[in-house]
């Protein structure tokens, strides 16, 4: 027997009891008692603890400053954990940036971290960042666009890493891997490989200690599943990932002998809506991490022209793009297609590198048209890129001054850079050119939003976002259980609106 709309109750804070036929009745008169769900409860309490937050909810880190410290800051604030894009940022920078985190937050707050990105084209920049972590206090990093380990990150974990009263071994630093492939996150759940931990041994950057308690403990017990987002993404469908993943973890503990309890994953990626969130934990998510829609909040470092434009955005307004940091290996990002011409403009880039052109040996035509896309002659954009390279990657420079291939790589590499920049800056003569990463639940997010007071970028702030999210999440997850007890839950229960939270 089935019951209209207007008789189910979905009370998430209240228990809820039915009858025989599904049908709701008072307290202790029915046949089967729900009891209240909380959005506090999804995911795994455990997370929640050991990292001090409220929600097991991770607005995440995008790279070069967009998740800024107000970000982080609203992020912890609302019950989440918060990550500062701190990523493609100078050492300088990122120090001007946790030092704002820590004044607000204080000394004792431990519900945010700093992300570390794979940085191949530049040499000691990750050694230098982690540096400055462990100096500022850093107890959270996210790794990111990682294929293999790094000393490094390596490192970051065993600092913190000690011997307890009881023999246990305690871990004051925490890594986030954010990975897309089972062999890459098989090498985070893992104790850190014996050859990394002795060179770091043998350079005094670690002692022999924390060498041997580093080989007794997984490099991370946080992985979070990388779905398809925005930025770099191997654009995996979620639930195969997560599965994949689970699996990962279970041969990983068979191998070494760990318990399999200590590593939680989580996933991002398409986290957009309630029924995202929903499923995420469904599926066994330790907790859920969000990104693209939060460059669209007051407290995103993108620029308002920029923000306006993924408030526009549908769900198949997204496409690949080459990477400004691995440009020459064919690597790509996930970007806003939309209201820009980017992608198109940096994939035509990346084909003449890839057909071994130079600016040289190009036609008319084409050289014509590469100034028209740098806002200058290519001539003029190569000494630019020349001052950087020779205090960044001054082997790279000197390749580049007798490879014209490489030169136009460089120069590209620049553009792609720029174009980023320019999204930040909401540069009015470069619109066409913005270089916005985003994956396709910034679209579902805006129809999510459609007609609701989260319409409105003005409206769009960190906390309301999540918040929206969790209690949207739990809601669903009370409809789903109600129905998998045999209760004729009508499927219009299975929505909720965004509503304002005070």
């Amino acid at each position: 027997m089935g019951y209209s709309g207007d008789q189910f109750l979905s009370r998430l804070r209240e228990e809820v009891c039915v009858d025989e036929s599904g049908i709701p009745v008072k307290a202790g008169e029915g046949r089967t008692c729900f009891p209240p769900i909380y959005p506090e409860w999804l995911g795994d309490r455990a997370f929640a603890q050991a990292h001090g937050a409220r929600f097991n909810y991770v607005v995440g880190e995008m790279a070069r400053g967009i998740a800024t410290p107000r970000m982080v800051i609203e992020a912890v604030r609302c019950g989440c954990v918060g990550f500062y894009g701190s990523a493609g940022l100078q050492p300088d920078a990122i120090d001007v940036g946790l030092k704002e985190v820590k004044s607000v937050l204080g000394p004792d707050q431990i519900s945010w971290g700093a992300n570390l990105i794979h940085s191949p084209q530049q040499p000691g920049y990750e050694a230098r960042v982690v540096d400055l972590f462990l100096e500022r206090g850093v107890r959270r990093l996210s790794a990111s666009a990682y294929m293999r380990l790094s000393p490094e990150i390596v490192r970051f974990t065993a600092l913190g890493l000690a011997r307890a009263k009881d023999g246990s071994i305690t871990r004051a630093n925490h890594v986030f891997a954010k990975v897309s492939r089972a062999e890459v996150a098989e090498q985070f759940m893992a104790p850190a490989p014996e050859n990394i931990l002795k060179a770091l041994a043998a350079e005094g950057r670690i002692s022999e200690a924390q060498a041997d308690l580093a080989a007794q403990v997984p490099v991370a017990l946080d992985i979070t599943a990388e779905a398809d987002s925005g930025g770099h993404t191997d654009n995996r469908a979620a639930a195969p990932l997560f599965s994949s993943l689970c699996l990962a973890r279970d041969r990983v503990m068979e191998r070494s002998g760990i318990d399999a309890n200590m590593i939680r994953i989580g996933l991002g990626g398409g986290i957009a809506t309630p029924h995202g969130v929903a499923a995420a934990f469904q599926m066994g998510a330790a907790y859920v991490l969000t990104g693209s829609i939060n460059q669209a909040a007051v407290e995103s470092g993108l620029s308002e022209r920029a923000r306006q434009l993924l408030a526009k955005a549908g769900p198949a307004d997204v496409t690949m793009a080459p990477a400004a940091d691995m440009f020459e290996q064919g690597i790509e990002v996930q970007v806003l297609k939309r209201g820009t011409l980017f992608a198109m403009r940096a994939r035509k880039l990346h084909a003449f590198y890839r057909a071994g052109a130079s600016y040289e040996t190009m036609s008319t035509e084409d050289r014509k048209w590469l100034d028209g896309v740098l806002g200058e002659s290519f001539p003029a954009a190569w000494q630019k890129t020349r001052a950087y390279i020779q205090k960044a990657n001054p082997k790279e420079a000197s390749r580049a001054e007798t490879d014209g291939n490489k030169r136009l790589a460089l120069v590209a590499r620049r553009y792609l850079f720029m174009a980023a920049q320019w999204a930040r800056d909401g540069a009015e003569d470069r619109v066409s050119d913005y270089q916005i990463w985003c994956g396709p639940a910034q679209g579902a997010f805006n129809e999510w939003a459609a007609g609701t007071f989260l319409e409105p970028i003005k409206n769009r702030t960190v906390r309301q976002i999540a918040l929206n999210l969790m209690e949207g999440a739990a809601h669903l997850s009370r409809a789903g259980q109600m129905r998998a007890c045999g209760v004729a839950v009508p499927p219009t229960e299975f929505s909720f609106k965004p509503r304002h939270f005070l």
